[in-house]
């Protein structure tokens, strides 16, 4: 007789199953065997596979899909190695609270505090999580800075991940000059550098400070932090987004070796990147991304890469088209910069289309966007391919004009809501205007144009966590409580899809996870209240209990 292949079953009962299987909306208990779904329906109904053990510690609590986020970077967990100086208070991964530094004299204040504890004095201090566009137009340079030390070289990481600020010990100790012909050296009304690098390639020349920084976000720590603050927030699968080596195989093996442990409390998808070296020649690059898919893992994934065309519409040097800014810093060019040069990225896309995988661009402005569209086009015309999947990441400017383009096209958005909290006030009078803030991170009108989506925090430029990210694009409320755009809010129902199912199919995984079905991985979000039922203002403010990741409960660490 034929086995069935039936392990031992372990039976979830909670107050609620939310499956986001509309042909098995709501449930009562999930039967599970091994690492997969076997059953979701009644009790009774679970119960009729076979001996069983009931587990009943979520009879009260409720579960949906885990959570996944198509948009986060690794290095997440390595910023707590250094002092955060950002503006609203935040969570480690022990889900201890930060407290922002609500005025530059604060940021100050703290990274005084931190270098008088500094005992080695060749090392750089380095902070994180700044944006200058909280503090009425003053951004922090390199005079600053010199209130801290005026010997030891200090950089301070922005919250974008676009820019960085340094003092002038380090501008003099790695010869950084007006001479430079880099692109992002702001300059001071004297024509000297000011202390503010804007885009990788000006940050790199922060030289041994970067490189510092570099490795903090690098170790087997960062990389559990990563894991752990995903599990803290309902996440069961975290995509790395362009910040690692995939073609390198050491860098393989040692996230094979972290996630196989069964103590990493996450799924890992990584991306190609484009941007970290090591392989110049885009058709190499492409050919090691494809042949890295046979290293796949249960619990480590590959397939996708990453490219990046503009910069960050916050720091001003996202590429958005005219009128551009509306009330850029004084001396500003009136646009950003460009990070690949916009006839070249057919032919540098086109590789990586050919070879099988999806591609995700960095596109902030909506001048990106229709460079990526236009690209996009162009390949398929050369190389027509279904269901490619192509997504516009951060997708923040994108018209509908441009919304309509993607549906035609076959391609994804995966849309920055967070911003809409975060940086909402600063869109509407400081950096686009009114009109265009109040149509960023459109989720209502890709839903309207059919485009495919999901939503993410990027992570760590915004906290980790679903909850918050639906609750940005339901409700769409500034940190000020106004709402910007309510024609593009969209219901709990469709965020929950965005972080769930709509994640998982932009990355290819739909048929594993992103519902709760037989024959799925058994990966819920484990919640204490239900977020399509709750009152939508407080769908963030929902405790997360943790997560059940291929059947095994994962409890996220409690509150401090």
């Amino acid at each position: 007789m034929e086995s069935t292949g039936i392990d031992a079953i372990t039976i979830f009962t909670a107050r609620k199953v939310i499956t986001m299987n509309p042909s098995n909306p709501a449930a009562e208990a999930v039967a599970v065997s091994g690492d997969r779904i076997l059953a979701v329906g009644t009790l009774e109904e679970c119960k009729s596979w076979g001996p069983h053990t009931i587990d009943e510690r979520f009879a009260d609590l409720i579960l949906t899909p885990g959570f996944v986020e198509a948009h986060s970077h690794a290095m997440a967990g390595g910023m707590w190695s250094m002092p955060y100086v950002g503006f609203f208070d935040r969570q480690d991964p022990t889900n201890t609270t930060w407290r922002g530094c609500k005025t530059l004299d604060a940021v100050i204040e703290r990274l005084i505090e931190v270098e008088a504890r500094m005992t080695d004095p060749t090392a750089a201090l380095i902070a994180w999580g700044l944006d200058p566009i909280y503090f009425a137009g003053e951004r922090l340079v390199a005079k600053h800075l010199d209130r801290v030390s005026e010997t030891r070289s200090i950089l301070v990481f922005h919250a974008s991940a676009h820019l960085a600020t340094v003092n002038k010990a380090l501008l003099r100790h790695q010869d950084i000059t007006a001479d430079n012909p880099t692109p992002g050296i702001s300059l001071d009304e004297f024509g000297e550098p000011d202390g503010e690098l804007q885009e990788p390639p000006a940050m790199l020349l922060a030289g041994d400070a970067f490189r510092q920084l570099a490795r903090f976000l690098r170790t087997d720590e960062a990389y559990h932090n990563y894991a752990t603050e995903a599990r803290n927030t309902g996440t069961t699968l975290i995509t790395d987004l362009g910040t690692t080596r995939v073609h390198d195989a050491d860098v393989v093996d040692r996230w094979k070796q972290l996630t196989d442990d069964p103590s990493y409390p996450c799924r890992v998808m990584l991306a190609v990147s484009t941007s970290m070296g090591g392989l110049d020649d885009p058709q190499q690059l492409a050919a090691a991304g494809a042949a890295v898919r046979s290293e796949q893992t249960a619990k480590l994934k590959f397939g996708i890469v990453k490219f990046i065309l503009d910069g960050s519409n916050q720091g001003f040097t996202g590429r958005i088209s005219w009128p551009h800014y509306y009330q850029p810093p004084e001396g500003h060019p009136g646009n950003g910069l460009w990070l690949l040069a916009p006839d070249q990225v057919a032919d540098l896309i086109e590789p990586f289309h050919r070879a099988g995988l999806t591609i995700h661009t960095h596109c902030n402005g909506d001048q990106a966007t229709e460079v990526f569209l236009d690209a996009v086009e162009t390949v398929l015309e050369r190389y027509p391919r279904w269901d490619h999947r192509h997504t516009v990441q951060h997708s923040q400017m994108t018209t509908a004009a441009q919304y309509k383009r993607m549906a035609a096209l076959g391609m994804c958005a995966n849309i920055f809501s967070n911003h809409l909290f975060y940086w909402g006030d600063q869109h509407r009078d400081i950096t686009v205007g009114p009109e265009r803030a109040r149509s960023m991170n459109a989720c209502g009108t890709a839903l309207r144009e059919r485009v495919p989506f999901s939503i993410h925090s990027d992570a760590p430029v915004t906290p980790m966590g679903h909850l918050h990210t639906m609750w940005c694009a339901v409700n769409r409320l500034t940190a000020s409580g106004q709402v910007l755009g309510a024609e593009e809010c969209i219901s709990a129902e469709q965020a929950l899809h965005a972080v769930t199912l709509g994640s998982a199919w932009q990355l290819k995984l739909d048929h594993e996870i992103g519902s709760i079905e037989a024959g799925k991985l058994a990966d819920f979000a484990v919640l204490h209240d239900d977020p399509l039922a709750v009152d939508p203002v407080d769908i963030k403010d929902i405790d997360v209990w943790g997560t059940v990741l291929a059947g095994v409960p994962q409890p996220a660490d409690p509150r401090g």
